[in-house]
């Protein structure tokens, strides 16, 4: 099949090496550097499994033309940027929508599936604002730079639909993992939707329910540790995904968890607050115990959250950053895919040496060989060093 993919990010790219081993795959990307990059065989974000795909002889180019993306497209995946609008509590969905303004325009006859996390009722309403066009959602459900083997063995299909052009989406999928027995769920968008919202939305709340465990045990010199994994003992709750942290980051919880509060308008919830207020008062607590060491300089020991990626958006350390100024704190930056000099107005020092000496304090996230020289420097809640 000929298959277009709008947007070259995590979620663009690992659907486009997926594709590429059995089909003829076009990325599209308003970005010259990226489609430069991709067309010599380099990826732009940092993913293992990707990176190899390249170096494959796979069916694959990048281009700046959409004419060429689109003329002869049989399926058109759409994986563009959706931040969130805290003005209007809303997910920014303008790149989706010019996309299906453009393909209207042209009478696409494509299949267009939506990869981007939208709001609940988004392919409803915009299905019937554009009525010419083929209109599905179907979530994905990838971790930052591990989204291409997340993608050849999904944890689940989902796909916003029930007709025969779902169960063809679905087995599209299904044909190029290379995971033997997958489900594959097809429903309706809105519950597809949803299905998204509500998934990133339950992993934040076990991002904040042993953050705030691990608060308290910090706060009464209890060992977070032996709680948590005799807590995790219990098959029900399990030891998985249970390592403390400076609260969750990245480009999906935040947005996700805000979005979803923003669809419980008019419906009962404590829940879903709590767990976006929970990540405020966790920034709130590790902030103040190092204001109590009363350091001068605090380095920050990578903007990025976990090991594999090279992502720093709405990363959590970065609200420690700035509670830490606020204070009057000096604040410096070791963080190699950093090209500027500044952050936000802290220096960027990529001289690993030099950024040991200048801090009294070492804040990471995680704990890397990198700083096992200066243990007496580091702050950290890293308790099983993964993610």
């Amino acid at each position: 099949m000929n298959i277009t993919i709008v947007g070259t990010g995590y979620v663009g790219l690992s659907n486009a090496m997926l594709f590429a081993q059995q089909h003829q795959v076009i990325a599209l990307d308003i970005d010259p550097v990226r489609v430069n990059l991709l067309n010599h065989k380099t990826s732009p974000i940092h993913d293992t499994e990707i990176t190899q795909y390249l170096q494959k002889e796979i069916n694959f180019q990048a281009t700046l033309d959409s004419t060429l993306a689109y003329v002869n497209a049989e399926v058109i995946i759409v994986a563009t940027p959706t931040n969130y609008d805290e003005q209007t509590n809303y997910f920014d969905t303008s790149s989706i929508e010019q996309v299906l303004n453009d393909l209207s325009k042209q009478n696409s006859q494509a299949i267009i599936i939506i990869k981007s996390t939208i709001p609940v009722g988004f392919t409803q309403k915009i299905q019937a604002q554009y009525p010419n066009l083929k209109i599905v959602f179907s979530p994905e459900f990838l971790r930052e730079g591990k989204a291409l083997l997340d993608n050849l063995y999904p944890s689940r299909i989902v796909v916003g639909d029930t007709s025969e052009i779902g169960q063809k989406i679905g087995a599209l999928f299904k044909a190029s993992s290379l995971k033997e027995d997958v489900d594959v769920l097809l429903m309706d968008a809105t519950e597809a939707e949803a299905v998204k919202l509500f998934s990133n939305t339950y992993l934040a709340m076990r991002v904040a329910y042993f953050n705030e465990l691990d608060t308290y045990c910090a706060s009464r010199g209890l060992n977070s540790k032996d709680i948590i994994n005799a807590v995790g003992k219990d098959p029900r709750i399990g030891t998985h995904y249970n390592n403390p942290s400076f609260g969750y980051g990245g480009y999906c919880l935040p947005k996700d968890t805000k979005q979803l509060l923003a669809n419980y308008q008019d419906v009962p919830q404590t829940l879903i607050s709590a767990i976006i207020q929970s990540n405020t008062t966790r920034k709130d607590f590790i902030a103040e115990q190092i204001v109590k060491k009363a350091p001068e300089t605090v380095g920050i020991y990578r903007l990025v959250m976990k090991a594999g990626s090279d992502n720093f958006r709405q990363s959590a350390i970065q609200g420690i950053m700035k509670r830490l100024k606020a204070k009057g704190i000096r604040v410096v930056v070791y963080e190699p895919v950093l090209q500027e000099s500044s952050f936000f107005g802290s220096e960027v020092i990529n001289d690993l040496i030099q950024f040991k000496q200048q801090s009294d304090i070492i804040i990471a996230n995680r704990m890397v060989s990198d700083l096992d020289d200066v243990p007496e420097k580091i702050f950290t809640r890293d308790l099983f060093g993964d993610n």
